[in-house]
């Protein structure tokens, strides 16, 4: 991380500076400008940031609590590596349980949750990158497919899990990897599909659907790791 150039401006908003330092620092890890298994210098962040060292302690903790950051003996804190390992580890975890959150999904389904998750999908089909079949960008939050099928199954443990402590790390892996891919199209069909089988009720096949989605996708990014 180059210190040397401008010193960037966190965003303005009512949040501490400690939220503000986190949301910023958890952005440029997850698009790769703080470089995976790059060292992190709390002093030379402070400065960087012109942040206190407190705060910055505050954000780094709660970085780590998301995965994005590990602290190693007479080491210190880094950024974790984008490795072969931690992705198989990751995407079977996924893999059962946003499978389960689906099934989840199809059962508990509101009119409202049908009506967001197609508005959803219409404003991805829309991306010109997804529309050349070069990339398909999903912004994060509640326009990421992944992350609206967990909120829409009513699991408050599975929402914790996959939305809190997973996700960002999982967000790691596909926006470094995996968004830009020939696979964007074929994802793209099998989210249509997904919410199709969420519409009709059909949990089992939801369930299906979504495992071998995952599947798929972590298959891609290996190839790239490897």
């Amino acid at each position: 991380m180059d210190l040397k150039e401008r010193q960037p401006e966190l965003p303005e908003s009512n949040l501490s500076l400690a939220e503000r330092l986190f949301l910023t620092l958890r952005g440029e890890i997850v698009e790769g400008r703080i470089p995976a298994g790059s060292k992190v210098s709390e002093p030379e962040l402070a400065r960087r940031f012109n942040a206190s060292r407190g705060s910055l302690r505050e954000a780094l903790m709660r970085l780590e609590s998301l995965g994005l950051l590990e602290r190693r003996v007479n080491v210190g804190a880094r950024v974790v590596d984008l490795t072969e390992r931690g992705l198989l580890e990751l995407y079977d975890v996924r893999e059962a349980l946003e499978g389960m959150a689906c099934r989840l999904a199809a059962l508990e389904r509101t009119d409202e949750d049908l009506k967001a998750l197609r508005k959803m999908l219409a404003r991805h089909e829309q991306q010109e990158e997804l529309q050349a079949g070069r990339a398909y960008f999903q912004p994060e939050g509640d326009f990421d497919f992944h992350f609206r099928i967990v909120q829409a199954s009513g699991n408050d443990l599975l929402i914790d899990t996959l939305c809190n402590r997973l996700y960002y790390r999982v967000r790691m892996y596909r926006y470094q990897l995996g968004m830009a891919s020939p696979r964007a199209k074929r994802a793209f069909n099998e989210h249509s599909h997904i919410i199709e089988a969420i519409e009709a009720g059909d949990g089992e096949l939801a369930e299906i659907l979504m495992r071998r989605h995952i599947r798929a996708s972590r298959q891609n990014i290996e190839k790239k790791l490897r």
